[in-house]
């Protein structure tokens, strides 16, 4: 075990993936608690947030699996209750949960749009709502936001995409709201990365997954470990003088034109 965040307690939202699948949250989660956190796992599945937290009693990390919904504001404040119930204390959020949102504005039906906002930013918010008053008490913290790059390269997904850069304007936000209080909030924007969100149910072909992986200027197949390494390092004190910032995830994808 490391001890790069020994003594630290954390909250992963969608901390679950399918069967042994990693996908970004799973990933932060595990190697925050190979690194000495104590994790508790949220998701809305609770079987498989039981799952990441067998994953890492196998290797004797410490961490405990909560069923909870981030788009109902009680549920939120349950679990920051919980971790702080049984740690005493909270330090890092990493807010992982969001779905995809295909189609262009003159396509999306007003429900589907409104649900990719509920969830992928009021989640975010939600729960950062309820944790930062814990971290102040702790005497700070670290949150880190997933987004992707579609905030920034969107093509027929604009409700993910605008869902996507209302969670990098959120985490500048609250960056510059709560850096007194010695609360860091980052953005990881992971690419094309293959998680079980991407591949569940068969719903990409091998042809499609090359045609992913070549789509990158470093020709090599991001993964939720790569996602997860990148939110260890923002939420790690090697961090302590990094705020506000949206670190790309992406094998180089933003740099090339599509």
């Amino acid at each position: 075990m490391g001890t790069r965040l020994a003594g630290k307690v954390a909250i992963v939202t969608g901390a679950g993936a399918a069967e042994d699948g990693i996908g970004n949250g799973r990933a932060a989660a595990i190697l925050f608690a190979r690194e000495g956190a104590r994790v508790l796992l949220v998701d809305r599945k609770p079987e498989l947030a039981e799952r990441t937290r067998e994953m890492i009693a196998a290797e004797g990390g410490e961490s405990a699996a909560m069923a909870a919904d981030v788009t109902s504001a009680a549920d939120c404040a349950a679990m920051v209750r919980a971790v702080v119930e049984r740690w005493g204390r909270l330090d890092i959020l990493q807010n992982n949960v969001g779905i995809g949102g295909p189609g262009r504005v003159t396509d999306v039906e007003e429900r589907d749009w409104e649900r990719v906002m509920r969830i992928n930013v009021t989640g975010m918010m939600l729960a950062a709502k309820h944790a930062i008053p814990a971290m102040i008490e702790s005497g700070g913290g670290a949150i880190v936001n997933v987004s992707s790059i579609a905030a920034v390269r969107p093509w027929r997904m604009t409700p993910y995409a605008t869902s996507k850069g209302a969670v990098e304007a959120l985490t500048r936000g609250m960056a510059a709201d709560y850096a007194r209080d010695g609360i860091r909030v980052n953005c990881v924007e992971p690419g094309m990365v293959y998680t079980p969100l991407v591949y569940a149910g068969g719903r990409m072909s091998p042809e499609e997954r090359e045609r992913r992986r070549k789509a990158a200027p470093l020709g090599v197949e991001g993964t939720g470990w790569d996602v997860g390494y990148a939110s260890l390092f923002l939420v790690s004190d090697e961090a302590k003088f990094i705020t506000g910032v949206v670190l790309p995830v992406d094998g180089g994808a933003l740099l090339t034109v599509r």
